[in-house]
């Protein structure tokens, strides 16, 4: 079994918690992209502990918490009592300006002990998806992680995988810190990576390309209220990886609609030249459930950091970083990434 802590309720938390029991449950692998990773399958993931600041969440059960406000992700698996409650964690600088409305603080004196719950859960590996602009909470997490023992995953895009001196202590104390900021699995970041290698490869020049998103879920409006302009250079740099030459390039979240609720539209467009300079342009528009977007390679990330857990690797896995997240501490064009990947699997798994 890989036991796994969540911090934070959220939608991604709501997706995995689903996703994980239909596949425990149907033994459908549709959706996945690994059905077996390094011998370890999605059923063999099991939550020990969960922490969140919502008062809606706090307190219970982790099957009930997930449908609670404000998440809006739909109910597509019934899910039994879990038997883990969701504890207070610390608040910090968890609240945007534009969330502060949404989010009922729980207002018990305090919080848990985060490290002292996680050695208690005997927690393995400790998730990150509190909101994307929380960086002091995120950091205190990863803190958590160091103390109690467990492999840290950074899912937003707070700098903990990319700071070099919380990953020194990571591989001073043997444990994996994977990270920063998930790549979806179709997410528009993902395709527009993938797009733009696929058209280099075929040899057209690219001339100028964008990617815009707009969002209904709680990220996309923390997003809009404190990292915009962040997110947007994190994409960009992103995107830019997939191409060897410079070129005018845009890509990041630009609005909130509230009714969108977990949906996300994303606008791609591309112009270029191939033979003889003939001009081309690509628009394209894709419309995506945000949640459930994070959870196949986000349980590639698990399984693989298990895996290196086995082998006792501490500090930053380049190829686990590579592979699942935008912001990684070194960056590959995405196909080169899911390489690296698929070898480090193979090698470790046996």
């Amino acid at each position: 079994m890989i036991r796994i802590a969540l911090a934070g309720v959220g939608n991604c938390c709501s997706a995995l918690i689903q996703g994980l029991h239909h596949y425990r449950m149907t033994g459908n692998p549709l959706g996945l992209l690994h059905e077996t990773l390094g011998g370890y399958r999605a059923s063999d993931i099991e939550v020990v502990a969960a922490f969140d600041i919502d008062r809606r969440k706090v307190g219970r059960d982790l099957s009930e918490a997930v449908f609670a406000s404000p998440n809006t992700v739909p109910r597509m698996v019934d899910l039994p009592h879990l038997g883990v409650t969701v504890l207070r964690g610390p608040v910090l600088d968890g609240l945007g300006p534009l969330t502060k409305n949404l989010i009922e603080v729980e207002e018990l004196e305090g919080f848990s002990n985060i490290a002292e719950e996680l050695k208690g859960s005997e927690a393995e590996i400790l998730i990150n998806l509190i909101s994307g602009g929380a960086e002091q909470a995120s950091r205190y997490y990863a803190g958590a992680a160091l103390e109690a023992g467990c492999a840290f995953i950074n899912a937003t895009p707070a700098e903990i995988a990319c700071d070099t001196s919380l990953a020194r202590r990571f591989e001073e104390a043997g444990l994996p810190l994977i990270g920063d900021d998930l790549l979806d699995q179709v997410g528009a970041t993902a395709v527009h990576m993938g797009i733009l290698e696929f058209l280099n490869g075929r040899g057209v020049h690219i001339d100028e390309s964008y990617q815009l998103d707009v969002g209904g879920g709680m990220e996309s409006l923390d997003t809009l209220g404190r990292t915009k302009e962040f997110k947007r250079r994190v994409k960009t740099e992103a995107v830019s990886s997939s191409i060897p030459y410079e070129f005018p390039l845009v890509s990041g979240s630009t609005d909130y609609v509230d009714f969108l609720e977990d949906k996300r539209e994303s606008f791609l467009w591309v112009k270029g030249r191939y033979f003889i300079g003939a001009e081309f342009t690509m628009d394209i528009k894709m419309t995506t459930r945000d949640a459930p977007n994070a959870g196949a390679v986000l349980l590639d990330v698990i399984r693989a950091t298990k895996l290196a857990m086995d082998r006792g690797m501490g500090g930053v896995v380049t190829p686990i970083a590579a592979y699942g997240f935008k912001r990684s501490p070194k960056r590959y064009p995405i196909t080169e990434a899911q390489r690296l990947f698929e070898r480090f699997v193979e090698e470790l798994g046996g």
